[in-house]
C-alpha cells in the first residue's frame, strides 16, 4: 500500500504535449503537479512531423506565437494523387490565414517547442524531473495511488498516464489487455533535410513567413496502406511517410527503404534538390482510432495522449488531440481535488469531456474509414490516384487526337478496371460515415 501522507496532489508521467498542458492547468490553479519524463531534456524523446493547431493550441498558451520557437504559419495545404511518374496537386491557400489571430497552424520543432511549453507550465508552478523512467503504479487497494520509478515512488492523489503509444503503465492499470497490435499502429520516420529559406520561398512559392503543408498518396506507397507529408520550417522541411506496422511487417518492407523512393518521385525530387539531411528519425504513431481506445479512467488515474490512442490519421492531428486531452484530465483532476473524490464515479466526467468535444467525435466520425482503405489500398491507394493522373493527361495533353474521343476511351477503360456499382461503393465505404 502506498504511503499517501506525502502524496502530491497529480503526479503526470510523460512530458509532451498531453502531459504538459495537464501540469500548466493544475499548476495554474495552485495544485502540487509533478511530471516524469525519461528523456534527458523535455523533448528530446519527442518525434514530430507535422503541425500545431492555432485555435486549440492558443486555449493554453494564448498568443502562443509571439514568444514560442515557430517555425512558420501554414497558409496553404497541398494534396497530391501520384503515380511512379505523375501527380495531380489540389491546393488550398487562404488570405486569412496569413494574418493574426487568423493562422491555421505552425510548423514547430518539438524539441523546441516542448521545452517552451515546460518552461511555461514550470512558470507557473510545476515540477519537471527529467532522466526518469516509470516502472510501475502504486497502489492503495483498487485505487492508483501514484508512480514507481528505478530510483524512488512517487505517491499522488491522481495520476495521469501521457506517456506514449506503446504505454505499459495502460496495461498495469488495467485499461488494455496488452500493448497496441501492429495493425493499431503506424510507424513514422521523417528526414529534416536543410535548404534555406530562401530557396524554401521560391520553391514552395512562400512570402512572409508563411509555410505549406503536403499531404501525399499514392505513387510509391500505392502497394501499402502508406500517406507520406511535407512541412515546411523556416529553413528546413521535414519529409517523411507514415505506414501501417503490419503491412510492413507482412510484405518485409523497409521504412527507409520507401522514404528513398520518394525522395525519387519526380515531382519531389526538384522540392529537396540541394538539400542537406540534418536528422533522421522514426516514431511510433497511434492508427487505430475510435476502435482502439482504451478505458480512460480507473480509480486514482486517467490516460491522455497517445498513451489513449487519441490521433486522427485522416487529417494527420496528434498534437493538438493531446493537448486537449491533457486539458480535460487536468479539468477531472480540479473537480476530483475539490471534492477529495478519486474514484471511477467522479473520473468518469474526463470520459464525457472528451466524448462531448471534437477530440473523441472526429475520431468515432472516421472510425471506419482507414481500416476501409487498409482493406483496399490498391484501390483507394492505387487505382484511384492513377484514374486521376489519366484523367488529366487526358484533358491537359495534345496529340491530335479529339477530347471527345480521348475521354470516350477514358471511361472505357475506367469501367472496364473497375464497374460503375463498384465505384459508387467506394464513394459510399468512405463518404457514408461523415454524413451520419
Amino acid at each position: 500500500m502506498a504511503d499517501l501522507a506525502e502524496a502530491v496532489d497529480v503526479v503526470i508521467v510523460g512530458a509532451g504535449p498531453a502531459g504538459l498542458a495537464a501540469a500548466l492547468v493544475l499548476a495554474k490553479a495552485g495544485k502540487e503537479v509533478v511530471v516524469l519524463e525519461r528523456g534527458e531534456f523535455v523533448g528530446a524523446k519527442n518525434v514530430f512531423g507535422g503541425a500545431i493547431y492555432t485555435q486549440p493550441t492558443a486555449e493554453l498558451y494564448p498568443e502562443f506565437w509571439k514568444s514560442a520557437p515557430v517555425e512558420r504559419f501554414n497558409a496553404e495545404h497541398r494534396f497530391a494523387l501520384l503515380t511512379e511518374d505523375s501527380s495531380t496537386t489540389i491546393s488550398y491557400k487562404s488570405e486569412k490565414h496569413m494574418h493574426a489571430p487568423h493562422y491555421n497552424s505552425f510548423t514547430v520543432q518539438r524539441s523546441l517547442w516542448d521545452r517552451w511549453c515546460a518552461e511555461q507550465a514550470e512558470a507557473a508552478g510545476a515540477y519537471i524531473v527529467t532522466q526518469t523512467v516509470v516502472r510501475d503504479l502504486l497502489w492503495d487497494g483498487d485505487r492508483v495511488a501514484g508512480v514507481r520509478t528505478e530510483q524512488e515512488e512517487f505517491p499522488a492523489k491522481l495520476t495521469i498516464i501521457a506517456d506514449g503509444v506503446n504505454s505499459l503503465l495502460v496495461e498495469k492499470a488495467g485499461l488494455r489487455r496488452s500493448i497496441p497490435k501492429p495493425n493499431e499502429v503506424a510507424l513514422g520516420v521523417k528526414e529534416v533535410i536543410r535548404l534555406g529559406e530562401d530557396v524554401i520561398n521560391d520553391r514552395f512559392n512562400c512570402e512572409n513567413g508563411s509555410g505549406v503543408i503536403y499531404t501525399i498518396a499514392g505513387g510509391p506507397f500505392e502497394d501499402i496502406t502508406c500517406m507520406g507529408f511535407i512541412y515546411t520550417n523556416k529553413d528546413s522541411i521535414v519529409l517523411g511517410l507514415g505506414a501501417s506496422l503490419y503491412d510492413l511487417q507482412q510484405k518485409l518492407l523497409k521504412p527507409y527503404d520507401m522514404l528513398e523512393r520518394f525522395k525519387k518521385h519526380p515531382m519531389i525530387r526538384p522540392l529537396i534538390a540541394g538539400g542537406e539531411m540534418v536528422e533522421y528519425s522514426g516514431h511510433m504513431i497511434p492508427e487505430g482510432g475510435f476502435h482502439s481506445i482504451p478505458t480512460l479512467y480507473c480509480a486514482g488515474a486517467m490516460v491522455a495522449g497517445d498513451a489513449a490512442m487519441l490521433v486522427n490519421n485522416v487529417h494527420w492531428e496528434g498534437t493538438n488531440l493531446a493537448m486537449a486531452s491533457g486539458r480535460f484530465a487536468a479539468e477531472t483532476a480540479l473537480q476530483a481535488l475539490e471534492n477529495n473524490d478519486f474514484s471511477v464515479y467522479q473520473l468518469a466526467l474526463y470520459e464525457k469531456l472528451l466524448r462531448s468535444s471534437y477530440v473523441v467525435q472526429d475520431l468515432e466520425t472516421y472510425r471506419n474509414i482507414l481500416p476501409t482503405v487498409e482493406h483496399n489500398s490498391d484501390v483507394y491507394l492505387g487505382f484511384y490516384p492513377r484514374q486521376l493522373n489519366s484523367l488529366m493527361e487526358t484533358l491537359v495533353g495534345v496529340d491530335s487526337v479529339p477530347k471527345k474521343e480521348k475521354i470516350r476511351q477514358f471511361m472505357q477503360s475506367s469501367f472496364r478496371k473497375r464497374s460503375i456499382p463498384s465505384m459508387m461503393m467506394d464513394m459510399i465505404k468512405i463518404g457514408g460515415p461523415m454524413l451520419r
